[in-house]
């Protein structure tokens, strides 16, 4: 309790490092995300390439990637970007296919509806085929959110990786009091930002909420 005292200024700065770091790649993964998802349904022949592609790019190695991008972008081995680029890859590769399944979930009668009352193509991705989608792509969303917040800790052995560094600096000096405190940070972080976006999608879809039959009086 006396090293958690002494540090907190050092674990608050760590705790907000690890957030930005798991959670801006998240946000440009879904922006990226949305429109290859919107093009693969519109063109269908792209949808399996850009899955597949995807997943390839999932399945490499998160320490390779970090060390491998500063030679690629130009960037210092120990500039955040390297992380943010990386995170935002494996956002993308794992987003894809739920953005692809979400919209491909619009039912065809729904989306013949909005054309026949006049809806243009960017009008109806966003006032029908998005909100629609919308449990599909939070589906992926939460998972690759936690999947991020697990993954900055890694970062650690380049030198950045907010929490991770507790996770160093505990094994470092063999001392397990960081190393705990980066664990239950890293677990609460994550429970949190689920628990946010599942609030998240359930003010954006009301409609999906279940409501419970009025029974029959006697």
């Amino acid at each position: 309790m006396t090293w958690i005292g002494d540090n907190l200024g050092l674990i608050w700065e760590q705790l907000r490092e690890h957030l930005y770091l798991a959670i801006l790649p998240v946000i440009l993964g879904l922006i990226i995300s949305v429109p290859l998802g919107y093009v693969a349904t519109r063109y269908a022949w792209l949808a399996n390439p850009l899955i597949a592609f995807g997943g390839i790019l999932y399945s490499l190695p998160s320490i390779a990637l970090f060390i491998v991008l500063p030679a690629i972008l130009g960037t210092k081995v120990l500039s955040e970007v390297n992380i943010v680029v990386a995170l935002t890859i494996y956002t993308v590769s794992l987003l894809i296919r739920n953005v692809i399944d979400g919209l491909r979930s619009v039912p065809p009668d729904v989306r013949q509806s909005a054309i026949a009352v006049g809806y243009g193509s960017m009008h109806r991705l966003v006032a029908i085929d998005l909100p629609i989608a919308v449990p599909v792509i939070f589906t992926g969303l939460r998972v690759v959110t936690v999947a991020n917040i697990s993954m900055v800790s890694v970062g650690a052995v380049i030198g950045i990786g907010g929490l991770g560094e507790l996770f160093t600096l505990g094994f470092q000096k063999a001392f397990l009091t960081p190393v705990v405190v980066g664990v239950v940070l890293s677990l609460a972080l994550a429970l949190l930002a689920d628990f946010v976006l599942v609030t998240l999608q359930r003010v954006l879809t009301p409609w999906t909420r279940v409501v419970a039959p009025v029974g029959e009086v006697a």
